[in-house]
């Protein structure tokens, strides 16, 4: 097995396992770490096919801006669950972090030694590519004509998602204000009485 095949195998085992991993979690900030794990291998493995464009769309916007935003949305909504950060843990979890932390260490490795030591190919597989494949032409003569309205169709559904969450936790906020704000103002009537 040559170290290309070894680093394309090793790099899907990851994005299925952090995409099994997403799926199963309960905590949701949990569950964005773990995307953004599986994107970072599957970058790996367009940068492995000569799209290197794409391996940077998915790290920069994907795992870089819409998780952050995801998280952000999360943290806005409180919808955290409990943080123990790993004090209580069962050893699985643990064996798991250790496991999971090898195998970055592993891949990034494996990258630095296929990109400084590598010869000619600069660590990529010797396939034949379709010419202009991960392109940014290709890709953007595909997204600004055949894909045009699914694509807007995207922005326009996380750009409602983003509002639909910033009403959700105004709303929970004014409610919170105006329970508090009737019980201090029945109090104050109430002595008032007396």
């Amino acid at each position: 097995m040559t170290l290309d095949m070894f680093i394309f195998v090793f790099s899907a085992i990851v994005a299925v396992f952090g995409a099994t991993m997403m799926i199963s979690q309960r905590n949701p900030v949990a569950a964005v770490l773990y995307l953004i794990v599986s994107l970072v291998a599957q970058a790996v493995l367009y940068v492995q096919l000569g799209s290197v464009f794409m391996g940077a769309v998915l790290i920069i916007v994907y795992a870089g801006a819409i998780l952050v935003l995801f998280v952000f949305v999360i943290m806005m909504l409180n919808l955290r669950g409990k943080e123990d950060l790993g004090d209580n843990s069962p050893p699985i979890s643990r064996a798991t972090k250790y496991i999971i932390s090898m195998l970055m260490v592993a891949e990034f490795v494996f990258i630095v030694h296929g990109s400084v030591f590598s010869g000619p190919g600069g660590g990529m597989l010797e396939a034949e590519t379709v010419a202009g494949f991960g392109s940014v032409e290709g890709i953007a003569k595909l997204l600004f004509t055949r894909y045009l309205y699914p694509f807007e169709l995207t922005s326009i559904l996380l750009l409602s998602a983003v509002v639909g969450a910033v009403v959700m936790a105004k709303r929970r906020e004014i409610h919170e204000q105006s329970d508090s704000g009737s019980v201090s103002i029945d109090n104050d009537s109430n002595e008032g009485v007396k």
